[in-house]
């Protein structure tokens, strides 16, 4: 049987290169609201990230998600993304 390719996308916090399942997506649509994708389908322009706060840190102080998305990303965003990540570490 033929082996299935894995997706794979590159963090923009650490750098790394992972299977897309394992990451979080980032999506800026066309009015330019950001939102959390948990499901990868909805419309827009995507940046990944792992699922830690560290990499949230990282992504944040080297502007990685401006970078992906063309467009400055308000710190609003950052600390909602904060919020549901620190959520996802306790459960």
């Amino acid at each position: 049987m033929k082996q299935r390719k894995i997706p794979l996308r590159k963090c923009t916090g650490c750098q790394e290169m992972k299977s897309k399942k394992e990451l979080i997506r980032i999506v800026r649509n066309d009015e330019g609201e950001f939102s959390l994708d948990r499901t990868g389908k909805k419309p827009g322009r995507g940046a990944y990230i792992c699922p830690n706060s560290e990499c949230l840190a990282k992504a944040q102080k080297s502007k990685g998600l401006e970078r992906s998305f063309k467009a400055p990303v308000p710190q609003e965003v950052y600390e909602q993304l904060l919020t549901e990540l620190s959520g996802e570490e306790n459960e």
